[in-house]
């Protein structure tokens, strides 16, 4: 089994580090990462100028590692079309120090990572740990590794998108496991400017979050202590407005004709 692992904290951060080390016992890994913490760039891909791509010391004996200077997206994609041993059979993004749950999902590079991988049919994990500092790795490694052998057990089989938020305890203090769906909410996002003589800049920063944590959400089985997994898709068609439009396709395009 060929199994790449990437994240979006750089390649010289711990947690990606542990996760490799724990799939070695799965399959064949190949480390493909960021120079760079790439944290909120979501899929975003380098479109208008070249990525390089070098090879990096590794840290653990046989196991291929890439330093590659575009975002996580990037380095899934050159992975998976040749610069590492084919076919990809998994892809998995992590380990993240900081949870990756509700709508934060649509702006993670380790989510977003995944998301890449998805998309060329690849099976694909993202792992987070909920904590920004002083995070507790070894758990989310020894559930990568399970779930990576389910993958290649065919236990778990097509191109799944396992989105994995566990708490930052230690293992016998984790309370369960939990398949969940995404909590909704948003950030109140703050803007603080700054003058100079000849722009103004704006930083953009997350301010406090307001989540609607109910039961069989993400952040709701993690608050429990219980590890979430959430599987995603990337069909975001919204099935609630699609009936509700669809009597009103003849009407817009009546509409539209009218005026030319």
């Amino acid at each position: 089994m060929n199994i790449v692992v990437t994240n979006d904290d750089g390649l010289h951060t711990r947690g990606i580090w542990k996760l490799a080390e724990a799939l070695c016992q799965v399959g064949t890994v190949s480390v493909v990462a960021p120079d760079r913490e790439q944290s909120g760039v979501g899929m975003g891909i380098s479109f208008h100028h070249p990525v390089r791509v070098s090879e990096a010391i590794s840290r653990i004996e046989g196991v291929k590692a890439l330093l590659v200077e575009g975002t996580p997206a990037d380095s899934v994609i050159l992975a998976v079309q040749g610069l590492t041993p084919k076919p990809v059979d998994l892809v998995v993004s992590g380990i993240n120090e900081g949870a990756n749950t509700g709508i934060n999902v649509l702006v993670s590079g380790t989510v977003g990572a995944a998301f890449q991988a998805h998309l060329w049919d690849v099976p694909a994990i993202a792992i987070s740990v909920a904590t920004i500092k002083d995070a507790i790795f070894e758990p989310a490694a020894k559930l990568a590794q399970i779930l990576a052998g389910m993958f290649r057990d065919k236990v778990l089989s097509g191109p799944m998108l396992l989105n994995v938020n566990l708490p930052n305890v230690p293992l016998n203090e984790i309370d369960g496991v939990e398949i969940t769906r995404l909590a909704r909410g948003r950030y109140e996002n703050t803007l603080e400017k700054i003058e100079t003589a000849k722009y103004d800049y704006y930083w953009v920063a997350r301010g406090k979050a307001d989540w609607k944590v109910e039961e069989g959400t993400d952040i709701a089985a993690v608050r429990q202590r219980k590890i979430s997994i959430t599987p995603l898709h990337i069909d975001m068609t919204s099935s609630v407005a699609t009936p509700l439009l669809n009597g009103f396709g003849k009407e817009i395009y009546q509409a539209f004709r009218g005026g030319l």
